[in-house]
């Protein structure tokens, strides 16, 4: 019997240019391992941001339950971009269009509308410094000044924090986020000694009461075109701070999220797109693969 049979569903995906492989592992008894991401992200036609494995549903998790890996193997809580993918690759199944997820971080509600838009509940954010978490208290969290700072640029020594399923540093800057050479020193600040668990670092430009300019360095991925959760921790911080209201668009490389931290219940929900590139399958133990 030809072993390939027995490989997963491989799909790629992308949200707004994050680039996602959905597995589908229902049904299944193993798992995605490390080994096999790190040889997927090897290859440029299967080089990811994040894998979304999506395995079988169970009394905490109606619709799934989602392991998220970085590219270099490592787990992640939360990834809005890759939500949306999963929703897309599941209702171009079956037509449904509402969804309720668990991950290592906890629920992920998702709808997707008629006109392709899919929204995703990425819950409350947190900002107590020992849930990001923080190597220790700062004293307030809106801002913070780097113990050691390894830039010389006042703007990239104060950052605000919070946690969105994973932690985040979103340093505000006076002018085009492009215009920093954030490739340079984001891996040294995603390890500074502030992070226990690393960070996800962005620079976040407000360019109106209701819009971000946005480029984020993914902790575990490296410089992304978009990021989900940094879209929702840069919209959050932002409000928190004055800088803006609590609906905008945030703005990455590749298009615009729109994020709206709800008054009511404190949720924040991300809305966005998300577009199939093409499938195949795969060993979910090797990382070997065919489109």
């Amino acid at each position: 019997m030809n072993d390939r049979e027995h490989w997963a569903p491989l799909t790629r995906m992308n949200g707004l240019g994050n680039k996602i492989l959905v597995i589908d592992m229902r049904g299944r008894t193993d798992k995605v391992t490390p080994q096999a991401a790190i040889r997927l992200n090897a290859h440029p036609d299967t080089a990811f941001d994040q894998i979304m494995a999506l395995y079988d549903p169970r009394e905490d998790a109606p619709d799934g339950w989602i392991d998220i890996l970085n590219s270099d193997g490592s787990m992640a809580q939360a990834c809005g971009n890759g939500t949306r993918c999963v929703v897309d690759y599941l209702f171009s199944a079956d037509g449904r269009s509402h969804f309720d997820f668990r991950t290592i971080a906890g629920a992920l509600v998702a709808d997707r509308f008629e006109d392709g838009r899919i929204s995703v509940d990425m819950g409350p954010p947190e900002f107590a410094w020992e849930k990001i978490p923080l190597s220790g208290s700062p004293g307030d969290t809106k801002h913070i000044a780097l113990s050691e700072p390894f830039e010389p640029d006042p703007a990239l020594q104060r950052f605000s924090a919070a946690s969105m399923g994973n932690p985040h540093a979103v340093f505000f800057v006076p002018r085009d986020v492009d215009s920093y050479d954030l490739l340079a020193f984001g891996p040294r600040y995603e390890h500074h000694p502030m992070f226990p668990e690393r960070a996800n670092i962005s620079l976040a430009q407000v360019t109106s009461p209701s819009s971000l300019s946005l480029k984020t360095f993914e902790r575990g991925a490296g410089l992304t075109l978009a990021c989900g959760s940094a879209a929702c921790a840069a919209a959050v911080t932002a409000a928190r701070t004055g800088r803006t209201g609590r609906k905008v668009s945030v703005y990455v490389p590749a298009g615009a999220l729109e994020i709206d931290w709800r008054e009511d219940d404190d949720h924040v929900i991300m809305t966005g797109p998300a577009e199939h590139e093409w499938s195949g399958r795969v060993d979910p133990n090797t990382g070997e693969w065919e489109r």
